[in-house]
């Protein structure tokens, strides 16, 4: 997908970018391609790729309707270079964007291409899921979660579902299927008080198969989760 498919694959959504937001894509792929010698980021670097699939699979929630270009808070966990959270701010600059992931490297690339792109209303942190999950200041306190192939719904459910206002919604993006996940996940989701109420499969423009999940909360999450980090993934609920 070169840049000017994904320009006219956004019209086909009504969604026309400006100048500047060609631009910041522009210098988003610049900077993830130099930044990707110095540290992992990504095993994607061909621009065609990486339009495909980073820029236009982090927008799905944009082009599906499920996210709009309103003030509300989003957090994004293990985000890695930016996905899908960064993507879906350009598009959409009204969402306030935070971000959380375990590696500093990764967040101080985050940072410098915040800068470089102009975004405000952008924030990152540093340190595990399951930390900041039991912080008041994170708890509580976000209308969307999004998660880009972090983990498998029976875990990623206890990283994320705590950080969610009751009433808001974890969006979880997958490269397959998560029908089986779904099923594995129904204890987890039935003791932190949430429930699948969208899980659909779609086609990237190649043809390539994606999925995405939204899950909502229905109550307040229990204060015994999420645990200790580390264990969600060693002792799934």
């Amino acid at each position: 997908m070169t840049p000017e498919e994904f320009y006219q694959a956004l019209e086909a959504f009504n969604i026309s970018l400006s100048e500047q937001q060609k631009e910041q894509f522009e210098t988003y792929f610049r900077l993830l391609v130099e930044w990707n010698e110095k540290i992992n980021l990504t095993a994607i670097t061909d621009k065609k790729e990486v339009y495909l699939k980073h820029f236009y699979d982090s927008v799905a929630p944009v082009l599906q309707g499920h996210i709009t270009n309103e003030p509300i808070r989003l957090l994004d966990i293990g985000a890695g270079a930016g996905f899908p959270s960064l993507p879906m701010k350009i598009i959409c600059p009204e969402i306030d964007v935070i971000i959380i992931d375990s590696l500093n490297k990764r967040i101080n690339f985050l940072k410098l291409l915040a800068d470089e792109l102009g975004l405000t209303g952008v924030h990152f942190y540093h340190g595990r899921a399951e930390d900041f999950g039991q912080d008041k200041a994170f708890r509580g306190q976000f209308d969307i979660v999004t998660a880009r192939a972090v983990a498998r719904m029976q875990v990623l459910s206890e990283l994320t579902i705590p950080f969610l206002k009751v009433g808001g919604r974890l969006i979880a993006l997958k490269a397959a299927a998560a029908d089986q996940e779904i099923a594995d996940a129904s204890n987890a989701l039935r003791l932190l008080f949430s429930q699948v109420s969208l899980n659909e499969n779609y086609n990237l423009p190649n043809g390539d198969g994606r999925n995405i999940t939204i899950v909502d909360k229905k109550k307040e999450t229990p204060n015994k989760y999420p645990r200790k980090a580390g264990t969600p993934n060693k002792k799934p609920l």
